[in-house]
């Protein structure tokens, strides 16, 4: 009989094991939703607050459009963690660091060593999405 009372404990315990899992999983889920839309949220008020930034600056400065450039990349950066948040697929999070490579890449007052590290970081990120990832 302890033998049977035992191996009912373990199951019992595994089955409830299991449940606080899912539920901690369907949890984070949630969570990550709600940090999702908030970020969306954020990125919307980013957006139009720097068209009004954007308007009022001098449109003959080289530093507007580098600043434009750099504006416009982190948008598109927040709109790109959503999606990672959202998906979980590692396509988003090699898209996702490919922005965040282009937008270093695009600052006036990068090093050329910067810039061999950003060129061999951006193959690194070819490489992997053509060799591993899958064909879609």
């Amino acid at each position: 009989m302890f033998l049977f009372e035992t191996i009912d404990q373990i199951y019992r315990n595994n089955y409830m094991l299991k449940n606080v899992k899912n539920y901690y999983q369907y949890s984070v889920r949630i969570l990550e939703k709600i940090l999702g839309f908030l970020v969306l949220i954020f990125v919307v008020i980013s957006a139009i607050n720097s068209t009004f930034v954007l308007v009022g600056m001098d449109w003959g400065q080289t530093s507007t459009f580098y600043e434009m450039l750099n504006r416009f990349l982190i948008l598109v950066i927040g709109l790109e963690f959503v999606r990672l948040l959202i998906s979980y697929n590692l396509n988003a999070v090699l898209e996702l660091l490919a922005f965040v490579i282009a937008r270093k890449m695009l600052k006036p007052d990068i090093t050329s060593t910067d810039v061999l590290f950003n060129v061999v970081a951006f193959g690194i990120l070819v490489l992997v999405r053509s060799k591993i990832l899958p064909p879609k």
